[in-house]
Protein backbone atom coordinates (compact mmCIF):
# COMPACT_ATOMS: atom_id res chain seq x y z
CA UNK A 1 0.00 0.00 0.00
CA UNK A 2 2.89 2.51 0.91
CA UNK A 3 4.53 1.87 -2.43
CA UNK A 4 1.68 2.74 -4.48
CA UNK A 5 1.03 6.43 -2.30
CA UNK A 6 5.30 6.48 -3.13
CA UNK A 7 4.54 6.86 -6.55
CA UNK A 8 1.53 9.18 -6.62
CA UNK A 9 3.72 12.06 -6.60
CA UNK A 10 5.43 11.75 -9.97
CA UNK A 11 2.31 10.82 -11.67
CA UNK A 12 0.04 13.53 -10.14
CA UNK A 13 2.57 15.60 -11.63
CA UNK A 14 2.74 14.49 -14.90
CA UNK A 15 -1.11 14.70 -14.35
CA UNK A 16 -1.02 18.72 -13.50
CA UNK A 17 1.49 19.21 -16.49
CA UNK A 18 -0.68 17.41 -18.83
CA UNK A 19 -3.79 19.58 -17.49
CA UNK A 20 -2.21 22.82 -17.24
CA UNK A 21 -0.43 22.48 -20.93
CA UNK A 22 -4.18 21.51 -22.26
CA UNK A 23 -5.49 24.77 -20.27
CA UNK A 24 -2.91 27.19 -22.47
CA UNK A 25 -4.16 25.21 -25.32
CA UNK A 26 -7.29 26.40 -24.71
CA UNK A 27 -6.82 29.48 -23.39
CA UNK A 28 -4.86 30.49 -26.85
CA UNK A 29 -7.38 28.70 -28.86
CA UNK A 30 -10.01 31.09 -26.90
CA UNK A 31 -7.94 34.07 -27.78
CA UNK A 32 -6.88 33.18 -31.17
CA UNK A 33 -10.88 33.63 -31.81
CA UNK A 34 -10.77 37.76 -31.24
CA UNK A 35 -9.29 40.05 -33.18
CA UNK A 36 -9.41 42.45 -30.43
CA UNK A 37 -6.60 42.52 -27.24
CA UNK A 38 -9.17 43.43 -24.70
CA UNK A 39 -11.66 40.46 -25.76
CA UNK A 40 -8.36 37.96 -25.56
CA UNK A 41 -7.50 39.02 -22.11
CA UNK A 42 -9.63 37.05 -20.02
CA UNK A 43 -8.42 33.81 -22.05
CA UNK A 44 -5.24 34.56 -21.71
CA UNK A 45 -5.08 35.32 -17.84
CA UNK A 46 -7.34 32.22 -17.16
CA UNK A 47 -5.73 29.94 -19.87
CA UNK A 48 -2.20 31.27 -19.75
CA UNK A 49 -1.90 31.92 -16.40
CA UNK A 50 -3.58 28.97 -14.29
CA UNK A 51 -2.08 26.66 -17.12
CA UNK A 52 1.59 28.04 -16.27
CA UNK A 53 0.40 27.49 -12.26
CA UNK A 54 -0.79 23.97 -13.54
CA UNK A 55 2.66 23.32 -15.11
CA UNK A 56 4.86 24.52 -12.47
CA UNK A 57 3.12 22.90 -9.81
CA UNK A 58 3.44 19.49 -12.02
CA UNK A 59 7.10 19.90 -12.60
CA UNK A 60 7.64 20.34 -8.77
CA UNK A 61 6.09 17.26 -7.86
CA UNK A 62 8.04 15.56 -10.60
CA UNK A 63 11.01 16.99 -9.31
CA UNK A 64 10.76 15.91 -5.10
CA UNK A 65 9.01 12.86 -6.54
CA UNK A 66 12.81 12.12 -8.19
CA UNK A 67 14.80 13.91 -4.91
CA UNK A 68 13.11 10.78 -2.85
CA UNK A 69 13.32 7.97 -5.06
CA UNK A 70 17.07 9.23 -5.11
CA UNK A 71 16.92 9.32 -1.54
CA UNK A 72 15.62 6.17 -0.82
CA UNK A 73 18.12 4.47 -3.54
CA UNK A 74 21.21 6.28 -1.47
CA UNK A 75 19.54 5.09 1.72
CA UNK A 76 19.51 1.56 0.54
CA UNK A 77 23.24 1.96 -0.83
CA UNK A 78 24.36 3.59 2.60
CA UNK A 79 22.87 0.66 4.73
CA UNK A 80 24.34 -1.94 2.20
CA UNK A 81 27.70 -0.09 2.52
CA UNK A 82 27.26 -0.32 6.28
CA UNK A 83 26.77 -3.75 6.58
CA UNK A 84 29.55 -4.60 4.25
CA UNK A 85 31.94 -2.66 6.18
CA UNK A 86 30.38 -3.99 9.59
CA UNK A 87 31.14 -7.25 8.23
CA UNK A 88 34.51 -6.52 7.03
CA UNK A 89 35.38 -5.03 10.64
CA UNK A 90 33.49 -7.81 13.13
CA UNK A 91 36.50 -10.17 13.52
CA UNK A 92 35.24 -13.93 13.56
CA UNK A 93 34.01 -15.84 16.90
CA UNK A 94 37.68 -16.65 17.97
CA UNK A 95 38.88 -13.23 16.76
CA UNK A 96 40.88 -14.43 13.56
CA UNK A 97 40.10 -14.86 10.31
CA UNK A 98 38.03 -17.83 8.52
CA UNK A 99 41.30 -19.37 7.19
CA UNK A 100 43.71 -18.12 9.68
CA UNK A 101 46.09 -20.42 10.71
CA UNK A 102 46.03 -21.91 14.53
CA UNK A 103 48.31 -20.21 16.58
CA UNK A 104 51.87 -21.64 16.29
CA UNK A 105 53.13 -23.79 18.62
CA UNK A 106 56.89 -23.89 20.16
CA UNK A 107 59.36 -24.85 17.66
CA UNK A 108 56.93 -25.30 14.53
CA UNK A 109 57.51 -22.89 11.62
CA UNK A 110 56.07 -19.65 11.87
CA UNK A 111 52.85 -19.93 9.26
CA UNK A 112 51.35 -16.31 7.79
CA UNK A 113 48.14 -15.61 5.96
CA UNK A 114 48.94 -14.71 2.12
CA UNK A 115 47.06 -11.97 0.63
CA UNK A 116 47.31 -11.05 -2.91
CA UNK A 117 50.45 -9.01 -3.12
CA UNK A 118 51.55 -9.68 0.85
CA UNK A 119 51.71 -12.04 3.72
CA UNK A 120 49.93 -11.09 6.62
CA UNK A 121 50.17 -12.57 10.18
CA UNK A 122 46.92 -14.07 11.06
CA UNK A 123 45.54 -11.51 13.53
CA UNK A 124 46.37 -8.58 11.19
CA UNK A 125 43.29 -6.13 10.80
CA UNK A 126 43.44 -6.11 7.38
CA UNK A 127 42.98 -9.59 6.53
CA UNK A 128 40.44 -10.40 9.90
CA UNK A 129 37.37 -11.78 8.10
CA UNK A 130 38.52 -12.60 4.87
CA UNK A 131 37.85 -15.87 3.18
CA UNK A 132 39.85 -15.99 0.60
CA UNK A 133 43.29 -16.52 2.40
CA UNK A 134 45.86 -18.93 2.02
CA UNK A 135 47.25 -20.16 4.92
CA UNK A 136 51.65 -20.92 4.14
CA UNK A 137 55.08 -20.63 6.06
CA UNK A 138 56.99 -17.95 5.81
CA UNK A 139 59.27 -19.12 3.72
CA UNK A 140 56.41 -20.33 1.06
CA UNK A 141 55.52 -16.69 0.72
CA UNK A 142 58.75 -15.35 0.43
CA UNK A 143 59.40 -17.82 -2.28
CA UNK A 144 56.33 -16.54 -3.87
CA UNK A 145 57.58 -12.97 -4.14
CA UNK A 146 55.11 -11.83 -1.71
CA UNK A 147 55.97 -8.44 0.68
CA UNK A 148 55.31 -8.66 4.35
CA UNK A 149 52.78 -6.33 5.50
CA UNK A 150 53.67 -2.88 6.65
CA UNK A 151 50.74 -2.73 9.04
CA UNK A 152 51.60 -6.57 11.38
CA UNK A 153 55.04 -7.23 10.12
CA UNK A 154 54.63 -10.40 10.39
CA UNK A 155 58.83 -11.33 9.78
CA UNK A 156 59.47 -9.82 13.15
Amino acid sequence: MRNQWAKLGGQLGIGYCLAGLALIFLGWNGAATYDRVPAQMPYLVSGGLGGLALVVIGAALIVVQSNRADRAALQVSLDELRDAVERLASPGADGRAASAPSAVGAGAVPEVVAGPSAYHRSDCRLVVGQADLVAMSLSAARARGLDACRICTPAS
